[in-house]
């Protein structure tokens, strides 16, 4: 224990910045003060941080002019609906949007470095704050969308305040900017224990509930939506105090207010007593943002390629207008529909990653243009499912009754609004639909091609050997798991339901556990749902359950995507190797303050590395070792000739346990078991609390994407694309909003 704690004294030094500290010696005696602060690494971007722009110009140009300006109005829709998103990361990120939108929008950053250097800052510190800049909008807040950790600019506050008061913005409005900088420049660069993470009552910041809730406060929240049949992802929570009893507002995402207009049957608007408590549903979240959402679905209407496109654009759009999630559900329904659209997006509020609870989604919005060639290989992947499903380790009456093939295309992003861009979706996330209706599979061909390109000498915690063929065989196996995952993963498994009507999916008398033996005595009941059940573990829990599918890429899998021979065992063993580093890279995303994790999908790799390591044989091994550079490292191997025998058996054994107490909503059973795979400790076999400080240590920071934007011309619609740097990045988004931007400020400042 002594010499672990002497390591990771050294380990946390050497993840400060000392920033502030050269800053001091350039500037002597006035600076003298910042001398000694320092900066935890993992609370800021670094300058050298990728940044990429996604290329979508030739897929663009082959669309119709019809087809340009379906796209365009759809694009224009989620950008509107993506600012929400500052609204729900923190008090303060809709603040510092609107501040750095008013300063770049005076002058653009060659402009604003002029300023910079007069107001004494160094070409690193501008650098420092472009790229701070740049991670806000990336993000749609001050907070990692991936990791959910805080960021702050890598410059002293006094630095940044000089160029704010010497601006064009400054010197154009005083007042309104001084206002807007004392605002937020407080809780801008606050790292107080609370402040550095998302989280819920004392464990970290939200706004998808109001300060003074806890989770006994989630849980009653959910028990009462439950009793009224409400949905959970377009909403927030307010609790205030009213004659010493608690009162609770659920809030409504919507453009309408209160008494506007009927549809009270849908949404449940009103007040209500609910175990001695006054609950309220109320509309009018996020007003103004959904108004222009549903203009401008209302305007893509007009250019709708069938009817499929039309209704479901009329139901999105009524569900932003009242509130509704059987709206947007309905809007769903057509959106399955809609098979092999040229044109493919969807809208809404959808994951639940950010919600401390799991229930509420985060608003996000994409649109996209088909790639043919890529779609025909998981065209094939889905006509295959019906071969691999019965495959999947679980009896027949744990999987659907009937599978629904569901589209499945590669997509080159135009547009994809929210905080930040995934790799591949499975949706809609609505249980009824997806088990009796179906899903869409969608991989984002674009985003793939940039976001996993890996630089030998920043690749880590593999040998040599290792990372030659790592690089080589990880674009082409990262296809193969997105099919993988996103089908078989989340497209797969049954829930056992008893309805309002007291009827079962499942027949109670003949289906037994298989891990027991014993009949099925616990299942969801009338509204419940994962989510609601499952609440805190769901997300990482599903991701675990969707990765674990990984026992299933094999050699005939990879013949698919035209990998044949020892080029798709290649694919195999990169798909597994990559699974295990993952788990590593994993702890990064793990606070041992709270013992709490950040990111759902890190923690679900994290999971699936402990099982390997417990699968033993030398499956997977897993050193602590000195690197190179004299630091701490560490050293992942696997065993190649074992993943087809104790790994596939270490994998397809637990994947069964996870389906099964999905499957019968076994809540306790889930929790015990997740939640101990997910522990991390300094005990056992591995110390990964010491292993944590050298993935934080060699940590490299996550790419971020530039995103062209569209503006009808005449007739015509015209792509309008920028660099892959900081500065493109915030070009587009000042470029963005360039028509209103005064009236969504205010809207903004003032939700």
């Amino acid at each position: 224990m002594f010499r672990c704690n002497v390591i990771q004294g050294l380990r946390i030094w050497k993840s400060y910045t000392f920033s502030a500290v050269s800053v001091a010696l350039k500037r002597k005696p006035q600076a003298s003060r910042l001398l000694f602060t320092m900066v935890d690494s993992q609370y800021y971007l670094p300058n050298d941080i990728g940044i990429s722009a996604l290329d979508c110009t030739e897929a663009f140009r082959l669309l119709s002019p019809r087809e340009q300006l379906y796209a365009h109005y759809l694009s224009r829709s989620a950008w509107y609906g993506g600012l929400a998103v500052l609204l729900q990361t923190s008090p303060e990120s809709a603040s510092i949007f609107v501040l750095l939108q008013r300063l770049f929008r005076k002058q653009p950053p060659a402009q604003l470095g002029n300023v910079a250097t007069a107001a004494g800052l160094s070409p690193e510190e501008y650098q420092a704050f472009l790229v701070y800049a740049a991670g806000l909008y990336a993000n749609m807040g001050n907070y990692k969308s991936f990791g959910d950790t805080k960021f702050i600019p890598n410059l002293p506050k006094e630095n940044l305040k000089a160029l704010v008061w010497q601006s064009q913005a400054f010197q154009d409005s005083p007042s309104e900017m001084e206002a807007l900088w004392d605002s937020c420049s407080t809780l801008l660069y606050s790292l107080e224990d609370k402040q550095k993470q998302l989280g819920l009552g004392d464990k970290g910041i939200t706004t998808y509930f109001s300060g003074n809730c806890c989770l006994e406060d989630a849980e009653l929240a959910q028990k009462f939506l439950d009793s009224k049949n409400l949905s959970a992802y377009n909403t927030r929570l307010f609790k205030k105090k009213s004659e010493g009893k608690s009162c609770y507002e659920v809030r409504l995402a919507s453009a309408v207010q209160e008494g506007e207009m009927d549809g009270e049957g849908e949404t449940r608007c009103g007040r209500y007593n609910f175990e001695d408590r006054v609950f309220t549903v109320s509309r009018g979240d996020y007003d103004h943002l959904m108004k222009k959402v549903s203009e401008n679905l209302e305007k893509a209407k007009d250019h709708a390629a069938n009817e499929n496109q039309k209704r479901m654009l009329e139901e999105y759009s009524r569900s932003f207008t009242f509130g509704s999630v059987e709206a947007h559900k309905e809007g769903s329904r057509f959106w399955i529909k809609d098979k092999g659209p040229i044109v493919e997006s969807y809208i809404g509020f959808i994951e639940s990653y950010r919600d401390p609870f799991g229930s509420r989604g985060e608003f996000e919005g994409f649109v996209a243009v088909v790639n043919k060639a890529m779609s025909e290989r998981f065209a094939k992947l889905v006509s295959s499912a019906e071969v691999l499903l019965p495959e999947l380790p679980w009896p027949k009456d744990f999987e659907k009754d009937r599978f629904l093939l569901p589209d499945f295309t590669s997509l080159d992003v135009l547009t994809f609004a929210g905080s930040g861009i995934p790799a591949g979706i499975n949706i809609p996330n609505y249980d009824d639909i997806r088990q009796s209706e179906g899903f869409k599979n969608v991989s984002l061909g674009n985003v793939l091609a940039v976001a996993y390109a890996t630089q030998k000498d920043k690749l880590t915690f593999l040998d040599e050997e290792d990372k030659d063929v790592y690089i080589k065989w990880k674009g082409p196996s990262f296809e193969v798991q997105v099919g993988l995952h996103e089908l078989l993963g989340h497209g797969s498994g049954k829930l056992f339901v008893q309805d309002e009507k007291g009827t079962f999916n499942f027949e109670q008398d003949n289906v037994c556990n298989p891990e027991t033996g014993e009949k099925i005595t616990t299942w969801y009941k009338g509204n419940e749902t994962w989510d609601s059940k499952f609440s805190t573990i769901s997300c990482s829990y599903e991701e675990c359950r969707a990765e674990s599918v990984l026992c299933r890429c094999c050699p005939w899998v990879c013949s698919i995507f035209g990998h044949e021979g020892e080029d798709a065992e290649e694919v195999v063993y990169v798909n597994w190797l990559n699974m295990v580093r993952a788990g590593l890279l994993g702890l990064e995303f793990y606070t041992s303050e709270s013992k709490s994790w950040r990111q759902a999908h890190m923690q679900a790799r994290f999971v699936i590395l402990r099982v390997l390591l417990e699968a033993g044989e030398g499956l997977v091994t897993l050193k602590e070792s000195t690197g190179k550079d004299g630091c701490p490292d560490a050293l992942i191997t696997l065993d190649r000739s074992k993943i087809h025998t104790v790994g596939k058996g270490a994998i397809e054994r637990f994947l069964c346990k996870l389906q099964v107490l999905k499957s019968t909503a076994d809540v306790e059973g889930g929790r015990a078991l997740y939640e101990g795979y997910s522990a991390v400790s300094d005990g056992g076999s591995h110390n990964f609390l010491c292993l944590r400080e050298t993935v934080l240590q060699r940590k490299e920071a996550r790419k971020m994407f530039v995103q062209a934007n569209t503006r009808v011309k005449g007739d015509s619609v015209e792509l309008v694309e920028y660099e892959g740097s900081a500065t493109g990045l915030i070009c587009s988004f000042t470029e963005r909003f360039a028509d209103d931007a005064e009236e969504v400020e205010a809207h903004l400042l003032d939700p």
